[in-house]
């Protein structure tokens, strides 16, 4: 068994991932972590493999780095397997399958466009909360029908929440307050509390109904915001950031639009929003001649999978054009990313526009801030837009 003495979870790793996901990937396809006491996968068909064999790499002990994380995330399809997980999952999923989302599709697309085109006329702002934050708050918050301060607390709710995923590190007991916060009103949430017609009002009615367990609505309605919010914002950065630093990549799109798919495959694959993710072994895993043990916790590298130079050729550029479908950034199998038809509404929106409205964007220096979880950029000053 291959052994590294890194610490994943180390602000300098957790800022810069890529240089220690190559090393633990030239080391072996699994890595034990003494100091994380984890197992880590780093190779791609490794990745995908343990990803939909939910058999023997669980989700039902939680997908946390922390026991109360992983008592907290009881009950819910995040830290379920089959058969509690299919009935959870269909009531998450109802309203998120392309034909549920097909009527949301132009409402979005006129969002980020009025957004962008604001932005573009301004000439100046910050990226970050002008788009990448702006869109997804009030996509979600319309969705699932939240009202009033839970509005104000959906940015706040939604870092911590997975923040608190990673080990008992200080970030992680500094966020356990504010996750907290989210964890007792979701355990509070009456249907009356939620904008009638809504996916949360749906929600409640599937347990009315009984097609989902009693007590079930708020932890999926739980998944709604922790998800939908913080992994939606880190994309959309992301792919802003991409693109004023590859305006070759940009000019692509603008030249052929059918490339808009394409290139948010690629910002996924070159940026993960998570870049690590837990499960735990049911049964000794044998993997390339090594065994992880039987209860043991993995941390699935998602980032480093995807930088996997053995099913990517170059993976360390950005290409627009190459269209990796098979991406790990969404998971794999019956976990896979419940609201990634949402994202890819959000994110084909933003793309389009910055693709027709603009030609260059000229930035100044992003600011990113260790995350135990999602690598996001928290700040990225646009100084000039120079228009298509």
């Amino acid at each position: 068994m291959p052994v590294s003495q890194v610490d994943l979870f180390a602000d300098e790793v957790l800022l810069e991932p890529y240089a220690t996901h190559g090393e633990l990937r030239e080391l072996g396809s699994v890595v034990h972590l003494p100091k994380n006491d984890i197992y880590a996968l780093t190779r791609y068909d490794v990745i995908r493999a343990a990803l939909g064999d939910w058999e023997t790499f669980s989700s039902a002990h939680g997908v946390g780095f922390n026991p109360m994380v992983n008592e907290a995330l009881a009950g819910t399809s995040l830290a379920s397997d089959p058969p509690d997980h299919t009935a959870l999952r269909a009531a998450l999923t109802e309203n998120l399958t392309p034909r549920a989302l097909r009527g949301l599709k132009e409402q979005i697309n006129a969002r980020a466009d009025a957004l962008v085109a604001d932005l573009v006329a301004t000439g100046s702002f910050d990226a970050i909360d002008a788009i990448a934050r702006a869109l997804p708050l009030a996509i979600v918050a319309d969705l699932v029908g939240f009202q009033g301060d839970v509005r104000d607390h959906m940015l706040a709710w939604g870092k911590a929440a997975n923040q608190v995923v990673g080990p008992m590190n200080p970030r992680t007991a500094e966020s356990f307050p504010i996750a907290g916060e989210l964890y007792d009103w979701c355990a509070g949430v009456r249907k009356a509390d939620l904008v009638p017609g809504t996916i949360g009002h749906g929600i409640f009615e599937a347990e009315e109904r009984g097609a989902i367990p009693p007590g079930s609505a708020g932890p999926i309605i739980h998944q709604y915001l922790a998800a939908g919010v913080e992994n939606t914002i880190s994309a959309i950065g992301n792919i802003i950031a991409l693109f004023a630093a590859h305006p070759d990549q940009l000019k692509l799109v603008r030249k052929d639009p059918s490339l808009v798919s394409s290139a948010f495959n690629e910002v996924l694959r070159f940026w993960p929003p998570i870049n690590v993710w837990g499960r735990e072994t049911t049964r000794d895993a044998e993997i390339d001649g090594v065994v992880i043990p039987a209860g043991a916790r993995v941390a699935v590298l998602l980032g480093a999978g995807n930088r996997d130079p053995r099913h990517y050729e170059n993976p360390d550029v950005f290409d627009v054009t190459r269209n990796p479908v098979d991406h790990l950034s969404f998971g794999y199998g019956v976990h896979g990313c419940a609201g990634q038809g949402l994202a890819r509404l959000e994110a084909h929106a933003v793309i389009d526009s910055l693709a027709r409205r603009v030609d260059r964007l000229v930035v100044g220096e992003e600011t990113r801030v260790p995350h135990n979880i999602t690598r996001s950029i928290d700040s990225l000053p646009i100084l000039e837009v120079v228009p298509a």
